[in-house]
């Protein structure tokens, strides 16, 4: 029995609990913030344990609904968790990730569970794998030349302010996220912490601004959130960057015209944005070089229950496989399952037939939305395969036609 069990937390220690978990990513949190997060928050499925009166450690499941390879499926996404310096090193993590995904198998809740974690070493061990990969780009402004024969379109892009903006990013966002594998819906409380503007969370940036870019109908089709703020020259002084927080777009006129608007913002020599690695925009300059990037590790998702995940998405090649499971930290997935699926019917049912690929809870939930290679995989020795051949055919049918992208700031799931 630990010496510090674990339940949930009760509305009047909120508060304080919040308090906590920020202060593990040295964070402060303010009286709005807190209602935000208050507002997003599920507290039947907020964990805490505490050391008399103090909590010491936390964790929430978010429910939210996510773009996967032919659809959307309920994912529990899981934030907030942290663990006091005073406590750690007592199992508090390992005991809390426990509680969270055999709640979610026993009341057959939702098939997958994600999270994007601080440190990478962390969540291996609890089955996740890291599904997808954003692209930190730095962009020289002053090189980014467009194409001749790039087409903007007709549209205009207008700035306007909060208010004004958020009914045309939700539409925008709604539309995007339908066939945008990794992103997850937005609902009203997910808006308020996406958007909330606190100047201490700032980094010394401005306040945000919001370009919109509309049809000759007035509807719009894209827009872009972002930040003036200033970076060291490497000479003692300081040159000006825009931060472009997040850009969708539904068209690729309207994608180019605001990339064209961001490129033409005056007195600012470089571009930060992260977006997905198959970005688009080096495809659109006279120079690419003008674009670096380096890519880095989003969402980490593992499947809760295997058959329920494995059905709940759809494959670019027709499939027969068994796939030999090892899941130490759930063990209910450990065992063979058989995957079949044509077109939109897939079926995954437990067997005793011989297994053609043999993998982990960690390497499943890498490969699930389509992003990480089963053959990658298996190159790092993290996959077998048991039959010859199924390898390149089983890697080809989990992948889509775009790279994975999770388009949210640090915490998901409440952006």
């Amino acid at each position: 029995m630990s010496a510090f069990p674990l339940r949930n937390v009760r509305d009047q220690e909120f508060a304080p609990w919040a308090r906590m978990i920020a202060d593990t990513y040295g964070l402060d949190r303010s009286e709005e913030e807190l209602a935000d997060q208050r507002a997003a928050t599920d507290l039947g499925r907020t964990l805490a344990a505490f050391d008399g009166e103090t909590p010491i450690a936390g964790s929430s499941v978010y429910r939210r609904m996510l773009t996967v390879p032919g659809g959307v499926l309920p994912v529990a996404g899981i934030a907030s968790v942290g663990v006091a310096p005073t406590h750690r090193r007592r199992g508090l993590l390992t005991a809390m990730m426990r509680a969270h995904l055999t709640d979610l198998h026993e009341r057959r809740r939702e098939p997958i569970a994600a999270l994007r974690p601080s440190e990478a070493g962390i969540y291996g061990r609890y089955g996740f794998g890291p599904a997808t990969l954003g692209n930190r780009l730095r962009c020289d402004r002053r090189a980014l030349r467009f194409r001749p024969d790039t087409d903007f379109g007709d549209g205009t892009v207008r700035l306007h302010d909060a208010d004004r903006a958020r009914p045309h990013l939700e539409k925008v966002y709604d539309q995007a996220r339908a066939t945008a594998v990794g992103w997850p819906d937005r609902q009203a409380v997910h808006w308020a912490v996406r958007l909330a503007d606190h100047p201490h969370r700032r980094g010394g940036a401005t306040s945000l601004r919001y370009a919109v870019h509309q049809e000759d109908s007035g509807r719009a089709t894209g827009y872009a959130l972002y930040r003036h703020g200033s970076v060291p020259d490497g000479h003692g002084g300081s040159a000006g960057v825009v931060e472009v927080v997040e850009l969708a777009a539904l068209s690729r006129r309207a994608y180019a015209a605001l990339w064209r608007f961001v490129a033409g913002i005056d007195l600012m020599t470089w571009i930060d944005y992260e977006g997905s690695v198959d970005e688009p925009l080096p495809h659109l300059l006279a120079d690419p070089r003008a674009v670096r990037g380096t890519p880095v590790d989003r969402l980490w998702v593992r499947p809760v229950d295997v058959g329920r995940a494995l059905t709940g998405r759809t494959y670019r090649l027709p499939l027969d496989l068994v796939l030999d499971v090892r899941d130490d930290f759930c063990p209910w997935n450990t065992g063979r399952h058989r995957l079949r699926a044509e077109g939109d019917t897939v079926v995954c049912e437990p067997t005793t037939a011989p297994a053609d690929l043999r993998l982990g809870a960690a390497e499943l939930g890498a490969a699930f939305l389509g992003g990480t290679a089963l053959s990658t995989l298996a190159a790092a020795g993290r996959v077998a395969e048991l039959r010859p051949g199924v390898l390149s055919r089983a890697s080809a049918a989990f992948r889509g036609d775009h790279e994975p992208w999770y388009p949210g700031g640090w915490a998901f799931p409440l952006y």
